[in-house]
């Protein structure tokens, strides 16, 4: 599950900064609001990917203001700008005072479960999550990720009842496309798989789709298509063992065994397990 998870939070921005651009008081024309100037150098910083810069103007700021309710926004800001420089533990802290101050804003909420996601923390993460549904039922990442996990753990009703919920709230999403291929290509359910992992390739082109919508078409024996779907991949990913693997299940489901053999063999030299090498050609896997 790691992986796959691993995967999705690196593919995809699906952690967003909130914006610290914050409404302005009632400042006179002439005058710069510096709370409102160290904000907007945060942002800018963000932006830029200048996190150690990030964070010392949203602290600058929220020492320019440290009674101001909107701090929490930037304190949640602050535990993203952490993570984001790979200082998780201090991101968890800063994210913990932020919910100190306001137990049940999603906001936060929503990023100390990526956060602890992050970390590996699963189950924490997972209580996040369903603090945020409780709240916004809707929430489309937080349905996402509490039923990726949950079908990673062999939920698969909960799993159900989020991806629905994805499918009825924004059903164009590339978020519903990835749940939706997963959900089925784990379940046996590979013909309706394969439109969500083609419009997930069409976006982001990841070998672990191509890799999955490969395995789709062999479970069909839709070998045509298969064919063509790994030859598009290695164009792009010539040094991925899991397309070589399909690949040698591919030529192997051909009768061409010492292609087969050839694929499976590189696999393993570019990183495949061995064991799940030599499986394609056990008597129960192959059906010559």
């Amino acid at each position: 599950m790691r992986y796959i998870l691993s995967i999705l939070l690196t593919v995809f921005a699906v952690v967003s900064l909130h914006a610290t651009t914050l409404r302005r008081d009632t400042v006179p024309d002439d005058e710069e609001d510096p709370y409102y100037l160290l904000c907007g150098q945060a942002d800018a910083a963000i932006k830029d990917g200048k996190f150690d810069e990030a964070a010392a103007r949203l602290i600058d700021a929220m020492s320019v203001r440290p009674d101001s309710p909107q701090n929490i926004l930037l304190l949640s800001n602050l535990g993203m700008v952490y993570s984001y420089m790979g200082r998780d533990s201090l991101a968890l802290a800063t994210l913990d005072e932020a919910l100190r101050r306001a137990p049940s804003m999603r906001t936060v909420l929503s990023n100390r479960a990526h956060v602890l996601l992050n970390m590996g923390r699963d189950s924490e993460a997972m209580r996040d999550f369903t603090a945020v549904i409780a709240s916004d039922s809707l929430n489309t990442d937080a349905r996402f990720y509490h039923g990726t996990i949950s079908l990673y753990n062999g939920d698969l009703q909960s799993a159900e009842k989020d991806f629905q919920v994805l499918e009825s709230v924004a059903p164009d999403a590339t978020d519903t496309a990835i749940a939706l291929s997963t959900l089925y290509s784990m379940t046996g359910r590979d013909k309706e798989a394969i439109p969500y992992l083609k419009k997930v390739i069409s976006i982001e082109p990841s070998p672990i789709y191509y890799s999955t919508l490969a395995g789709c078409f062999l479970s069909l024996q839709e070998l045509s298509n298969a064919s063509e779907i790994i030859g598009e991949a290695l164009k792009k990913y010539p040094n991925d063992p899991e397309l070589y693997y399909y690949r040698a299940m591919l030529n192997r489901d051909r009768y061409r065994l010492d292609e087969a053999k050839a694929d499976a063999q590189k696999a393993v030299k570019l990183g495949l397990s061995p064991a799940k090498a030599s499986s394609l050609f056990r008597k129960d896997n192959n059906k010559h």
